[in-house]
């Protein structure tokens, strides 16, 4: 009897342990986990310590912002993704005496699917004709520097996800920091994404894909007015729905006009290493065209193409 007892409760405690490890899929709204702008994605993801992103640092760093040097700054990016979705993002930011504010948009079309029913008594379907699902997200964004050093950001969007007749939908809350140590040109950057209360589809309750963040940077070659520039990122992640990854990223740049990226991902289930290519032809009216380039595996190639143009 104290056998039969004691594999029981060696059985529940292992199937307790084991559900308490298991996150993987366990979150809502995963499309907030996408990269958004090419140049994040060329570098395998690890762009939270990069200060020069301008409006597009609203999807990786809100901190970021707050570096921007042009007065206005306007991004937009546009993927093909897996299974002949289309994603899309935008974003724009204003620099003010009070602090740098943006708004961001992110869209994802699914496209059109057939909707079916059954009929009665036979293994056949009637098509009843189509149906569309997609999912945006809208952002408010504010970050400020407190010193020439050092700057926080804070993000508030809205999220929603919609299949056919039903829909879900939430509000999110971002925040980082970016700083610069002084140690040559090292600088660290941490933020929180997608932290949220649950949401519900229909009657089911899920969470949000909340993650944190942490990044290191430095250039190991020239600096940022130097003809040639190599630099070096690292960053750690800290998902709530999955284990922690590791992505790994090397930007080259002559004269600030060419840049050559790559990026490498550590831990990921399909995703590997990634490339690109940045043109910024030093016009009177600040334009740079990024494309990337990242290998799922599996699940095949996705290319990403973004646009910025900015005024001072």
């Amino acid at each position: 009897m104290k056998t039969k007892i004691f594999l029981t409760v060696i059985i529940i405690t292992s199937t307790l342990l084991a559900q308490d490890f298991k996150k993987n899929a366990t979150s809502g709204f995963v499309f907030l986990e996408l990269p958004v702008n090419a140049r994040s994605a060329a570098l395998g993801e690890a762009s939270i310590t990069l200060s020069d992103m301008n409006a597009s640092g609203v999807f990786s760093n809100p901190a970021a912002l707050g570096f921007t040097n042009q007065t206005h700054s306007f991004s937009a990016s546009y993927s093909p993704w897996i299974a002949e979705i289309k994603h899309y993002a935008s974003s724009y930011s204003f620099k003010s005496d009070l602090g740098v504010f943006a708004v961001g948009l992110i869209a994802l079309d699914f496209g059109s699917m057939q909707k079916t029913k059954r009929i009665s008594g036979q293994r056949v379907f009637e098509v009843l004709g189509t149906f569309d699902a997609n999912a945006i997200a809208a952002s408010l964004n504010y970050s400020k520097m407190l010193t020439d050093k050092f700057s926080f950001g804070v993000t508030f969007k809205y999220v929603k996800e919609s299949i056919d007749i039903y829909s879900a939908d939430n509000f999110l809350f971002d925040a980082g920091i970016l700083y610069f140590t002084g140690l040559g040109s090292l600088r660290i950057g941490a933020v929180m994404q997608n932290f949220g209360t649950d949401a519900k589809y229909i009657n089911d309750p899920f969470k949000m894909p909340s993650v944190f963040k942490l990044g290191l940077a430095a250039e190991i070659l020239g600096d940022s007015d130097s003809d040639y520039r190599l630099t070096a990122l690292a960053e750690a992640i800290h998902p709530n729905d999955g284990d922690e990854r590791v992505s790994t990223g090397l930007e080259f740049s002559w004269q600030n006009m060419v840049f050559l990226r790559g990026g490498y991902k550590f831990f990921y289930d399909e995703e590997t290493y990634s490339l690109g290519v940045g043109l910024n032809p030093q016009f009177t009216v600040p334009v740079s065209i990024d494309f990337a380039y990242s290998d799922y595996g599996r699940l095949g190639n996705i290319v990403r193409f973004s646009l910025q143009l900015g005024l001072y």
